[in-house]
């Protein structure tokens, strides 16, 4: 296992010096469940959710999210997105909503943790939004699906994993 690189030689937090890294065309894939009853998918769908569109309202939060991802992460860099793509869909077969984010920059680091962030937010936001029909909803499976660029080159989580 590689030596952890926000740890310094004297054991303490560090933010990691990047300066010295090739700018490459940096892009992460990540997903989220939120698992809700039934009748909360259906009443969903029927639409009239008093606080207004969950799921529209949930993916502008997650790009919001994103691109606040530095002050939320300690020692993550603030970083010039280029795109933030956040899209929900309802899988009825298991009465949840699938979150995916897809986040691009041209840097010298990578944008797993934005599309991370990005996917976590939403989720939470659909909580809130949903809530009040249903308290007992389920945030899950938040994952790196895939990511490209920079010096640890291409990653695809396995499909038996996905």
């Amino acid at each position: 296992m590689s030596q952890l690189t926000h740890i310094g030689p004297d054991g303490r937090a560090r933010m990691v010096d990047i300066s010295q890294k090739s700018v490459t065309e940096r892009v992460a894939l990540a997903r989220g469940r939120v698992q809700i009853s039934n009748a909360s998918l259906s009443a969903l769908k029927a639409g009239g959710i008093k606080k207004g569109d969950p799921i529209a309202i949930s993916e502008l939060a997650g790009i919001i999210g994103a691109k606040k991802t530095a002050d939320l992460i300690p020692l993550c860099h603030p970083l010039p997105l280029t795109g933030v793509n956040v899209q929900i869909e309802i899988d009825e077969t298991a009465s949840s909503l699938i979150v995916s984010a897809r986040v691009k920059t041209t840097g010298k680091t990578g944008v797993e943790m934005e599309a991370l962030t990005a996917v976590s937010v939403s989720c939470l936001t659909l909580y809130d939004m949903l809530k009040a029909i249903d308290k007992s909803m389920i945030i899950s499976d938040i994952e790196l699906i895939e990511k490209s660029g920079g010096r640890s080159g291409e990653y695809k989580k396995p499909e038996s994993e996905s």
